[in-house]
C-alpha cells in the first residue's frame, strides 16, 4: 500500500508537495488564493510527501529506497521559497522528517548509515528551523504565531490567535535539532511556548483550545483530547521519554489526571469537549484526531482506560467502515463526514497490540486494511474519502497516509520488526517520525534513575481472553448506536457477571437456647 502510493507520487507529482490521486497530477501551494489555508498551511513547495516518507523506508528495511529518497531531497529541496506555512505542520511533517532521516543516515545501529552522506538533511533542517524562528519573535507570551512566510517572516496581517497544539507540539523536533546542532535556541523557544501554555491552565488543570499569543487569554475555552489540543498531551509525555527530564512527566501527570476527572465521561469510554472553567459539557461531538489518545494512554501505562476508549472508535469504524472527522455521540451519527486517511485510530490499535498481544487488535488492523483497499485505493494512489456514508472520494493523498497510516499498519503485523524489539528511549513523533536519540545528546542531569519499563500486561480476572468478550465491551457499541444483531445488547449503564469464586455452602440448624425462655437460635456452619 505504501509503495503504491509513494511510487505514484514520484511518477506523477514529484517534486511538488502532494499527489492528486484522482487526476494523477501534482499539487503545491495555492498561489492564486493565499487565503486557502487548507492547502497553504501544509503545502509549501518543498516536496512534502518525499520528506515525510523518509523513515518509512527504514521501517520497511529498504536501504536502496532510503538512499534514493535522500538523494532526491538533497537535489531538489530548498526552503528559500515565498510560501506562508503553518508552523505546526512544517514542524511535524518537514522538520521531523528531515531529522529522522538524518538520524538513520548517521546511526550505524540500524544498518542504514549512508557512505558519503555529509549531514545534508541536518543542514536543511537547520535552515528550516531558522526560518520558523521569526514566529516566536515579538510574542509577549513566547507562544509562536501560527504561520510564517519561509522567505519573509511573519506577515504583519498574521492572526494573533493560535491553538494549544500549535504551540505545544514543537519540543521534540526543536529539542532534537538543538542537540544535534549544539544550538540551544530552538529547544529554548519550544520549551518556553510549551510552559507558557501550561502556566495559563485553569484551576481545574485544564487548557483551552485557542489562545491569544500576546495577551495569553483563552479565546476558545473548550478542553478536549482532540483537534487543537491533542498533541500537547502527547509531547509532554514523549519529551520525558526522549529527553529524560522529569519536569515534562510531572506536567503530564497533572494534565492527565484532569483529563480523567473532567473530560472523560461517566462511562469511561468517551472523552468530551468541556469548559476549562467548570468542566461543563460544551459540545456533543468527538473528532477523529482524538483517536490517538488510547495509544498515548498505553504509553502512560493506563491500559484499562486505553482499551475502553479504543473500543469507542472501533465501533465508529465498524459502523461506517471509516472514521468520520466528527461524530455526534448524542445523536449517534456523523457530523462531519470526511475521512482523509488519518492514522490515529490505527496508531492506537498498534500500541494496544504491542502492550497486550491480544489478537483482537490484529483483526482490527485487518479490518482497516481491507476497508482502505476496497474504497480508497485507486489507480493512482490512495484517495481521501469525502463522505464516509457514500464513500465518495476526493483528490487528495495527504502525506501522513504514507508517513503514518501505512507505517503503523505495517508495524502492527510485522511483529519481528526492529522497532518492535528496540529497548530504547526512542519515540514516534505525532507524525510517526522515529527519533532514536543516542546518549551523547542527553543532558548530563539524566542519571537513569527512572524505570521506563511498565509491568507486563495481565488480563484481569474479570476480563475474557478477547477484548470483545469483555462483559462491558458492548457499552461502547451502545454509545455509538451500532446495531449488530449477532450480539445481544446489555444495559449501557452496567453489566452483570457470574461470581468468580465458588459459592459458600452453609449448614443451618434451628433450636432453642438454654435458659432463654424459648428464644430461637440459628446455628450456621460453613463448609
Amino acid at each position: 500500500m505504501f509503495y503504491h502510493g509513494f511510487n505514484k507520487y514520484m511518477n506523477h507529482a514529484f517534486p511538488k508537495d502532494e499527489l492528486n490521486p484522482l487526476k494523477c497530477s501534482g499539487r503545491g501551494s495555492d498561489k492564486t488564493n493565499p487565503n486557502n489555508i487548507i492547502i497553504n498551511d501544509v503545502l509549501g513547495d518543498y516536496s512534502l510527501t518525499l520528506i515525510d516518507s523518509l523513515d518509512s523506508f527504514v521501517v520497511f528495511n529498504d536501504k536502496a529506497g532510503f538512499e534514493s529518497a535522500i538523494r532526491n531531497v538533497i537535489e531538489h529541496v530548498s526552503f528559500n521559497v515565498n510560501s506562508k506555512v503553518q508552523v505546526f505542520e512544517a514542524n511535524i511533517r518537514v522538520l521531523g522528517g528531515l531529522l529522522s532521516g538524518h538520524l538513520f543516515a548517521t546511526d550505524p545501529r540500524f544498518g542504514f548509515k549512508i557512505d558519503g552522506y555529509n549531514n545534508e538533511l541536518l543542514e536543511l533542517a537547520y535552515d528550516l528551523g531558522q526560518r520558523l524562528l521569526p514566529a516566536f519573535q515579538n510574542s509577549k507570551t513566547g507562544i509562536p504565531y501560527p504561520r510564517v512566510n519561509l522567505r519573509y517572516g511573519v506577515p504583519k496581517s498574521e492572526t494573533r490567535e493560535t491553538c494549544t497544539a500549535g504551540a505545544g507540539t514543537l519540543i521534540l523536533e526543536f529539542g532534537v535539532l538543538s542537540r544535534l546542532m549544539n544550538d540551544t535556541k530552538f529547544e529554548n523557544v519550544a520549551r518556553r511556548a510549551l510552559f507558557s501554555i501550561w502556566n495559563r491552565r485553569t484551576d481545574l488543570d485544564l487548557v483551552g483550545n485557542v489562545i491569544n499569543i500576546q495577551t495569553g487569554q483563552w479565546i476558545h475555552t473548550a478542553a478536549s483530547t482532540g483537534a487543537g489540543i491533542d498533541s500537547f498531551y502527547e509531547y509532554l509525555l514523549k519529551a520525558y521519554v526522549l529527553f529524560g527530564e522529569s519536569e515534562y512527566l510531572h506536567i503530564f501527570n497533572e494534565a492527565y489526571s484532569a483529563v480523567l476527572r473532567y473530560i472523560r465521561d461517566e462511562t469511561g469510554y468517551l472523552y468530551r469537549n468541556v469548559n476549562i472553567l467548570n468542566g461543563g459539557l460544551m459540545s456533543a461531538w468527538v473528532d477523529s484526531l482524538s483517536a490517538y489518545f488510547p495509544g498515548l494512554q498505553v504509553l502512560a501505562g493506563d491500559l484499562d482506560n486505553a482499551i475502553k476508549s479504543h473500543l469507542f472508535y472501533y465501533n465508529i469504524w465498524r459502523k461506517y467502515r471509516a472514521l468520520p472527522e466528527r461524530f455526534n455521540f448524542h445523536l449517534r451519527n456523523v457530523e462531519i463526514a470526511s475521512y482523509p486517511l488519518r492514522p490515529e485510530f490505527i496508531e492506537s490499535t498498534y500500541f494496544l497490540y504491542r502492550a497486550t498481544k491480544d489478537p483482537f487488535y490484529l483483526h482490527v488492523g485487518e479490518m482497516v486494511l481491507e476497508d482502505l483497499q476496497s474504497y480508497a485505493r485507486v489507480e493512482c494512489g490512495f484517495a481521501s474519502v469525502k463522505d464516509v456514508l457514500t464513500k465518495k472520494l476526493e483528490g487528495r493523498m495527504e502525506s501522513f497516509a504514507l508517513s503514518e497510516t501505512f507505517k503503523y499498519l505495517y508495524l502492527l503485523f510485522d511483529t519481528e520488526n526492529v522497532f518492535n524489539k528496540l529497548d530504547d528511549n526512542f519515540v514516534f513523533t505525532t507524525e510517526a517520525h522515529i527519533f532514536p536519540l543516542t546518549a551523547q545528546y542527553w543532558k548530563k542531569t539524566w542519571k537513569h534513575k527512572d524505570n521506563f519499563t511498565c509491568s507486563a500486561y495481565k488480563n484481569p480476572k474479570k476480563l475474557a481472553s478477547s477484548i470483545l468478550e469483555r462483559p462491558d465491551a458492548d457499552i461502547a457499541r451502545e454509545l455509538v448506536g451500532f446495531e449488530e444483531m449477532s450480539l445481544p445488547f446489555l444495559d449501557p449503564y452496567g453489566y452483570c457477571e457470574a461470581p468468580q469464586a465458588d459459592p459458600l455452602i452453609l449448614d443451618v440448624s434451628y433450636g432453642e437456647a438454654p435458659d432463654s425462655d424459648g428464644q430461637l437460635v440459628i446455628h450456621v456452619q460453613y463448609r
